[in-house]
Order: structure tokens, then C-alpha cells, then sequence
């Protein structure tokens, strides 16, 4: 397993880090009993940095991961998030950021997280996660409760212009570092650099696009997005290579990028993951799939607030 520094905040993260949403029942149902066992061998196999929300199954990821974590909490970088608690269900006051800790807390089964975030900030009014959110995420951390706070979020213009105005240790973009959509390199990734910020990336296989069965009906990209992955998963076939692996290779391999989160919650998935590690990128097959995105290339979607989306 290769660590990275994780910004400033001193944190190293298994550059695969366990995304947790599909133990909230996010893909399908998860056994727990599973779930304990592919826990204790990504460990073993020196995954360090675990990701929930009580977003996530409604508060079901933190509690079968408090669950699975027990007796190995030391072992693990911990972070969860607040603000985001159902699908419109949002609340980025101080108030409920003070409380959602301590429920946090309990659900985990710990006293302390190592990173405490925003959750989809996109949807919240910019003056108030400037003014009052992000003050409280720095309250929490005076109290030793969390260790390091950061923000998550779609645009990530808009997670550049936060950070910008008040600073956080950590920024979480999704669905702009992959195969489809590398837009994350022109609007975060060099301010992260240069502010010391940490990055980690998540949804390297773009919400499930970038995979062997194809995308959920539900997911947001446009239809010209999805015919791209198809022209991708064409080239991978044709070299008997697994489009997963090639979409999340290209990941790990990103320079700055402290951890890639990886949705997971079997043995066999972990095992699989483990694997795409020992892969190394072939830059000949990279140009290959960047000509057949074509103008496809970082086209998104409309996510939270319109005026977040500019």
C-alpha cells in the first residue's frame, strides 16, 4: 500500500481509501456480518482511511462501521461528514453541526474523528458556510472532538471559492478526477496545492459509469457522457483489460491526490480493488480513450444551488 500526505493536517492516507456509502445499502443490500470481515482485511491489507455520513443509508454506513471498527479503531483514519442527512433533508447551521458530533460519535463508537466535513455544500448559501458553517466545524475541533475539518462537495469552482474566503484543512471533490472528467485540474487541484489543502478525490468510476454493467438509471451525467463511456469500455474489452481497474489505475495515479475513495463492502470487492493497485497505467491506451471522449470530455450537471454551479 503507498500513503500520502494529506495536505497539512500531518494525516497519511492509503492512496485507496474505503468509501462506506455501500454499507448504508446505497448498491444493493449488505450483509453485516460481510461487512465486519472486509473491514478487518482492507486493514490488513493497509487500507487506513475510512469515509461516512449519516447521509448514508440514513445513518446505517456509521453504525455498521462503528460496529466493524471495533477493537481496530486505533488502525484507522476516521472521517464522516455533517449538514447533508437525507436526500433533501440539508441543515448547515451551528446548531446542528454541534449536535450531529455527538451523534456521529455515538454511532461510531469512538471520542474522537480524524476528519469532520461539510457534506455537499453546493447546497447550502454561500455566506452561510463561509460565515457559519465552517466557524462551527472549527468550534467542534477546539473541543478534541475531531482532529481536522474539510469540506465535499460536485463543483468544484465552488469548492475553490469557499476555501478561498475561509480556510479548511481538507477538500473532498467527486466525479472530477476520472476517465470523463479531469476539470478538477484546472478549478481546485492547483489552489490545493499551493494553500497546502488535502484532496481526495471520490467516484473515480463516475457515479458507476465507469464500470462493466453500465450506469443506474437515476444517474445525472448527460446521454452524450455515457455513450463516451461505452466508446471506453469498447477500447478496454478490446485489450481484455477491466474498465474498472483502468478507470481507477488513472486515479490512484494523480500526483496530489491524498486518497481516492472506493465504495466497498465485500471481500471480493476489496481483493479486486487490492489488484487494481498492482496495475500500472499504459499511457498509449490513456491517449487512446481521451480521443474517443472527445467533446464529451468534463461535461456535468447541474448540482445544489444554481448560483453554485456558475
Amino acid at each position: 500500500m503507498e500513503y500520502r500526505k494529506l495536505g497539512q493536517t500531518g494525516l497519511e492516507t492509503s492512496i485507496l481509501g474505503f468509501g462506506t456509502g455501500p454499507l448504508g445499502d446505497l448498491y444493493g443490500l449488505a450483509d453485516p456480518a460481510e461487512i465486519i470481515r472486509a473491514v478487518q482485511l482492507a486493514i490488513e491489507h493497509g487500507i487506513n482511511f475510512f469515509d461516512s455520513s449519516p447521509y448514508y443509508g440514513l445513518t446505517l454506513s456509521e453504525t455498521r462501521l462503528g460496529e466493524a471498527l471495533v477493537g481496530r479503531r486505533d488502525k484507522v483514519l476516521l472521517a464522516t461528514k455533517a449538514c447533508r442527512y437525507g436526500l433533501e433533508d440539508f441543515d448547515f447551521s451551528a446548531k446542528r453541526i454541534l449536535s450531529s458530533v455527538n451523534e456521529s460519535l455515538r454511532r461510531l463508537k469512538t471520542d474522537y474523528i480524524d476528519l469532520f466535513q461539510a457534506h455537499d455544500v453546493e447546497f447550502a448559501d454561500l455566506r452561510q458556510v463561509v460565515e457559519e458553517t465552517i466557524p462551527a466545524l472549527r468550534k467542534v475541533q477546539e473541543s478534541g472532538k475531531v482532529r481536522y475539518i474539510g469540506i465535499t462537495g460536485y463543483p468544484p469552482r465552488f469548492l475553490r471559492t469557499i476555501a478561498q474566503q475561509v480556510p479548511v484543512d481538507t477538500i473532498l471533490s467527486y466525479c472530477h478526477y476520472d476517465l470523463l472528467n479531469t476539470s478538477m485540474e484546472q478549478a481546485l487541484t492547483p489552489f490545493a496545492r499551493a494553500a497546502g489543502v488535502g484532496l481526495i478525490n471520490a467516484s473515480a468510476l463516475h457515479m458507476g459509469i465507469l464500470t462493466e454493467q453500465g450506469a443506474p438509471k437515476w444517474h445525472p451525467a448527460p446521454r452524450e457522457v455515457h455513450d463516451a463511456a461505452g466508446r471506453i469500455g469498447e477500447i478496454c474489452k478490446k485489450r481484455n483489460l477491466a474498465l474498472t481497474g483502468v478507470a481507477l489505475r488513472f486515479a490512484f495515479d494523480h500526483p496530489y491526490v491524498a486518497s481516492t475513495l472506493v465504495g466497498m463492502k465485500t471481500q471480493a470487492e476489496i481483493l479486486t480493488n487490492l489488484d487494481f493497485l498492482r496495475m500500472k497505467s499504459d499511457p498509449a491506451l490513456l491517449a487512446e480513450i481521451r480521443a474517443a471522449v472527445g467533446p464529451a470530455l468534463d461535461l456535468e450537471w447541474p448540482s445544489g444551488k444554481p448560483e453554485n454551479n456558475a
